[in-house]
C-alpha cells in the first residue's frame, strides 16, 4: 500500500526557457510545467501552430484551448471586453489555477477557441511558465499535455512516455503542486457559472463574488475536460460508495481481473485482496496533487480494473470527484 504527496523542484536555467520562447517563435510545440497539470503549448497566434496541437494531441478540432496569459493587466489584449465580474476574478485569483471564458479578441484566432467567438484565458501561476510567457511575449495555448481523453500529465517524465519526439521541447518546472485542471468560468454573459470544477474552489468564488454559482451536468459552451469519458487510464474505472471499495475489488478480483484500488481515507488500514492498493490522503489537497499520478502508476502496474469512491464533493472534492466521474465514463464515446 502507498500513498503520500510528491513535491519538489526543479531549477530551470535561463537559456532553457530562452529556447523554449524560440521554439514557440518558430512554430513549434513547447511542454510546460504549470501549477494544475503540463500543458502543450503553441503560439496562440499562429494557426498552424495551433492546428499542431490537434494533431498531436488527437484532439477534435471543435475543442477550444485555453490562451495562456503573463499578467491579468494582459487580459484587454486577447478579449473583447472585460466585465466588472471578470475583472473581480482576474486580481483575485491570478496567478492561479482559474480559467475566464470571455468574448474572443481580434488577436485569437479561431483555431484556437474552436469556431466559437469565446476564448478561455488564465495567467497559470509557475515560476517557469511565467517565465516562458515573459521571455516570449504573446499568449500560449495548452491544453494538458497528453493524448486526447487519457490522464493529464503532471510530471515531465508523464510528457515524455506518452508524446515522445512529438513535441519540440520540454521545460521540466518538477512536479505539478495542484495536480489537477483550472476551473473554468464562464463570464461571457449575464452570471457566472462554473463550467468546470478544478483547482479554484466554488467556495472561493462564492465567497470573492458574493453570489452561489451553478454548476451544471452539462453546458451549452464547449469547454475543456467535458467529453464523457477524459482523463481516463487504460483500466477501467468502476466507483462505488466508499464503504463497497473493499467488496467491490475483491468481487471483481474473484472474476480473474487484476484490480487496483483507491482506498479511502475511512477505509485506512483495512487489508484488501488486490492485485495493487493506494492509499488516498485524508487531505483533498494532497489527493488532488496525486490523483493522476495514482491513476498512471495503477495503469503501470498492470491492472486492468480500478476501484475507487467520489470524495465529499466540497472544496477541491468537487473537482476531484469530477475527475473521476470522467475517467469511468463510457470509453465508446472518444
Amino acid at each position: 500500500m502507498r500513498g503520500g504527496e510528491r513535491i519538489c523542484r526543479v531549477t530551470v536555467h535561463t537559456h532553457d526557457v530562452e529556447k523554449a520562447a524560440d521554439v514557440l517563435r518558430s512554430g513549434g510545440l513547447v511542454a510546460l510545467p504549470t501549477e494544475t497539470v503540463y500543458g502543450l503549448g503553441a503560439d496562440a497566434e499562429n494557426p498552424a501552430a495551433v492546428a499542431r496541437i490537434f494533431q498531436v494531441k488527437g484532439r477534435p478540432s471543435s475543442h477550444p484551448l485555453i490562451v495562456h496569459i503573463g499578467g491579468a493587466e494582459q487580459l484587454d489584449q486577447w478579449v473583447e471586453e472585460v466585465p466588472a465580474t471578470a475583472r473581480l476574478l482576474a486580481e483575485r485569483f491570478w496567478p492561479g489555477p482559474l480559467t475566464l471564458v470571455l468574448r474572443r479578441g481580434h488577436r485569437v484566432p479561431l483555431e484556437a477557441t474552436g469556431g466559437l467567438d469565446t476564448v478561455a484565458v488564465r495567467v497559470p501561476d509557475h515560476p517557469v511558465a511565467l517565465a516562458l510567457l515573459s521571455a516570449f511575449g504573446g499568449g500560449v495555448t495548452a491544453p494538458s499535455a497528453n493524448r486526447f481523453g487519457q490522464i493529464s500529465p503532471t510530471a515531465a517524465d508523464h510528457v515524455h512516455a506518452e508524446l515522445g519526439d512529438a513535441v519540440d521541447f520540454v521545460l521540466d518546472g518538477g512536479p505539478c503542486t495542484v495536480g489537477v485542471e483550472s476551473t473554468i468560468v464562464d463570464v461571457s454573459g449575464d452570471a457566472p457559472t462554473i463550467l468546470r470544477p478544478g483547482g479554484v474552489t466554488r467556495e472561493d468564488l462564492e465567497a470573492a463574488l458574493g453570489r452561489r454559482l451553478e454548476v451544471p451536468e452539462t453546458s451549452s459552451t464547449r469547454v475543456p475536460g467535458q467529453h464523457p469519458s477524459h482523463y481516463a487510464p487504460r483500466a477501467r474505472v468502476v466507483l462505488v460508495e466508499p464503504a463497497k471499495v473493499v467488496v467491490e475489488a475483491e468481487s471483481v478480483r474473484e472474476l480473474g481481473h487484476k484490480v487496483g484500488v483507491l482506498l479511502p481515507a475511512s477505509l485506512a488500514g483495512t487489508p484488501v485482496e488486490a492485485h495493487a492498493v493506494v492509499a488516498v490522503p485524508d487531505s483533498p489537497t494532497a489527493y488532488a496533487r496525486a490523483l493522476f499520478g495514482f491513476l498512471r502508476d495503477l495503469d503501470q502496474e498492470g491492472c486492468d480494473v480500478i476501484v475507487a469512491s467520489l470524495p465529499d464533493e466540497e472544496g477541491l472534492g468537487l473537482a476531484i470527484a469530477n475527475r473521476l466521474r470522467r475517467a469511468a465514463g463510457p470509453r465508446g464515446s472518444l
